[in-house]
């Protein structure tokens, strides 16, 4: 999509690209309309759940990829911190729900075993050859980010090889799956969380002191650093606190009114698996798409699929924030290298199939695991940081900045 001419600041007026905010408008109007249609009305508020999940994320530039590359890289930990105070936050929120013994309510919780660790690892190699993680990938392309479409399509693809490998991978050695909820209840699960969140605080501030001498506290900013809180609402970029409590309510509502908590790279799976079937492929001969959840995903329109529903709000609200801040498409204007269109196939292939076997992305096994206080949410954060390591290694080969 090429992107319009900005609209002159006259009077106050904010500049937006306009084209690009009617086109995200127009977007949200029609899909909205039709999920109306196809569904029953709390749909829509997921809808709308997804799309302030994605402005949050990309006027509050709130990426897990690049937290954890400035992490090793630069030695600044502004944005580690931001993701744990929002798993601190969001489970001081979710557990109690969950605990709640409300009917029809589930939480993220997985076993624990050699797919798990294969997976997420694989998935944090393939977030920095990516160039985003499960969230990232969406709300870039969003924005317009044409590298990361590439990022989103092989993503894809990665997806559905994953989801005919996973009964493989699950006949090997595993742990039933372990909620600290179920263990030792609200009040203790809550307070483990915030004790191991606390450790993993405590050596990113000792990462930055030793290299800097004193920490960033950008992330704990609650005004905006210029301009009024007015356009800094509209045209970015947010505090890290403000898109903190936007991402910590939004998936909070998404479990209240869905019933399970946020998550993305379900969604890549059914597009792909639709896909294949559209063009004659039987994915019943795949054991994956014979369970009841898979199945019956695939059989239905993927406006009545929650996670779908909810990318679709996401892409669009990115979008709209992206011509909120007549920003749509800046990230495509350099030129693309050779290495770097590669590094976008591989990284999808790995994130995907990554995904599927680690039992989601940064949003549905680490973020919404750990706040359902699921015990693979920490074996996944410490394998997917462990494969990120090796992948930050490998981007300057293909012309990747770090």
């Amino acid at each position: 999509m090429t992107q319009t001419s900005a609209a002159a600041p006259v009077q106050g007026r904010l500049p937006v690209d306009r084209f690009v905010v009617g086109v995200a408008l127009a977007g949200m109007l029609i899909l909205g309309g039709l999920v109306w249609l196809e569904t029953a009305p709390f749909l829509v508020a997921l809808f709308g759940v997804g799309i302030a999940l994605g402005m949050a994320l990309y006027h509050g530039a709130f990426g897990f990829t690049a937290g954890w590359r400035n992490l090793v890289t630069k030695r600044r930990g502004a944005g580690m911190r931001a993701q744990l105070i929002l798993f601190a936050l969001t489970s001081a929120l979710m557990i109690p729900l969950l605990g709640s013994g409300e009917p029809g309510m589930v939480g993220a919780v997985a076993p624990i075993g050699t797919s798990l660790v294969v997976g997420s690892f694989v998935f944090g190699l393939g977030m920095q050859l990516g160039g985003g993680c499960g969230s990232g990938t969406l709300f870039t392309v969003g924005a317009g980010n044409l590298r990361m479409l590439v990022t989103l399509a092989f993503f894809i693809i990665g997806a559905v090889v994953g989801s005919i490998h996973l009964p493989w991978w699950l006949d090997l050695p595993s742990l039933d799956p372990i909620s600290l909820i179920d263990s030792v209840g609200v009040i203790g699960a809550i307070a483990l969380q915030w004790a191991g969140l606390a450790l993993v605080m405590l050596w990113v501030n000792r990462v930055e002191r030793r290299a800097h001498g004193s920490l960033e506290r950008s992330e704990l900013r609650l005004a905006p650093a210029e301009g009024g809180v007015l356009r800094t609402l509209v045209q970015g970029r947010w505090p890290f606190v403000w898109a903190i409590l936007v991402l910590a309510i939004g998936n909070t509502l998404t479990l209240a009114i869905g019933g399970a908590p946020w998550g993305i790279t379900f969604a890549f799976n059914l597009w792909g698996a639709k896909a294949l079937q559209a063009i004659g492929v039987d994915m019943s001969q795949f054991e994956f798409w014979t369970w009841d959840y898979p199945a019956m995903a695939l059989a239905d329109s993927v406006l009545v699929n929650i996670t779908s529903v909810m990318n679709f709000g996401l892409l669009l609200g990115a979008m709209l924030a992206a011509g909120l801040a007549n920003r749509f498409n800046e990230a495509s204007r350099k030129p693309i290298e050779g290495r770097q269109f590669l590094a976008a196939i591989i990284g999808g292939l790995l994130l995907g199939y990554g995904a599927r076997l680690g039992f989601g992305c940064n949003i549905g096994a680490l973020f919404s695991g750990l706040a359902s206080g699921s015990l693979h949410a920490w074996v996944w954060f410490a394998c997917a940081f462990v494969g990120s390591l090796v992948g930050i290694r490998l981007r300057p080969w293909f012309r990747l900045p770090n």
